[in-house]
């Protein structure tokens, strides 16, 4: 499997197969690439329907200047548990930030949900994580505080009396039923609205037509986080009562 940068050749091919339609696994094919290196390439220069083959290849140079000089000496990847090519982890967490970010999640919300969640304790600390993404304290802060709110992370306090940040294993359940209340929510006011501006008037049935649809997505997000966590989490040999 060939390595190293991508080169704008590789690019435009890439704008190509985006405009035909591709997906990023046949693009990969053609390309010769592993697919996470054409879904990272996408999602960090705009995404399928904003990639610009020229733009996306000046990016990444200069992503590259600033690495290096920002880069201190000697510095090297963590030896990864369980035999794991240290590389290659980098690579994919690269990836599964990016597409974090094209979901429409915070860059650096991303940083820190993909750190979390490739450790196999599924924990860190603050310092912890502001060690292995090279960021500070305050932006550790921030992130927590958002992916907190989304329902993404929970904190606790260690036997030291550090506070930890948790990625649960059902962590995207959370966040799922998260979403649905705050969908509800905006239901709820949106049907306020209805009776503010006067029934049957175009604001008014706007405004309905949204509360009927985000009604809908909402019970259905609901009732899906229900099923999958009821099946998903059941363990094998068991029944659900």
């Amino acid at each position: 499997m060939p390595g190293g940068r991508l080169t704008q050749q590789e690019r435009q091919q890439i704008a190509l197969g985006l405009t035909d339609g591709l997906a990023y696994a046949e693009i990969a094919r053609r390309l010769d690439r592993p697919t996470s290196t054409v879904t990272r390439e996408v999602m960090r220069n705009g995404g399928p329907t904003a990639y610009r083959a020229e733009l996306a290849h000046r990016a990444t140079e200069r992503r590259a200047q600033r690495r290096k000089q920002t880069a201190p000496r000697g510095a090297e990847a963590p030896a990864q548990p369980h035999g794991r090519d240290a590389e290659a982890v980098r690579e994919y967490e690269e990836t599964f930030t990016t597409v974090l970010m094209g979901s429409g999640m915070p860059a650096m919300c991303s940083r820190v949900m993909a750190c979390l969640t490739l450790t196999d304790a599924g924990s860190l600390t603050a310092s912890e994580l502001a060690q292995r993404l090279q960021v500070s304290p305050a932006s550790i802060s921030k992130a927590i505080t958002f992916l907190e709110s989304q329902a993404f992370v929970r904190r606790e306090r260690d036997e030291g009396r550090r506070e930890r940040y948790i990625v649960d294993d059902d962590v995207w359940y959370q966040s799922m039923v998260a979403a649905a209340r705050s969908i509800a929510q905006v239901v709820e006011i949106a049907r306020q609205g209805v009776g503010v501006l006067g029934s049957d008037t175009p604001a008014a049935n706007r405004l309905e037509g949204i509360a009927r649809f985000l009604d809908f997505v909402s019970e259905s997000t609901s009732r899906a986080a229900e099923q999958a966590r009821e099946i998903l989490h059941t363990k094998p040999g068991t029944t659900s009562e």
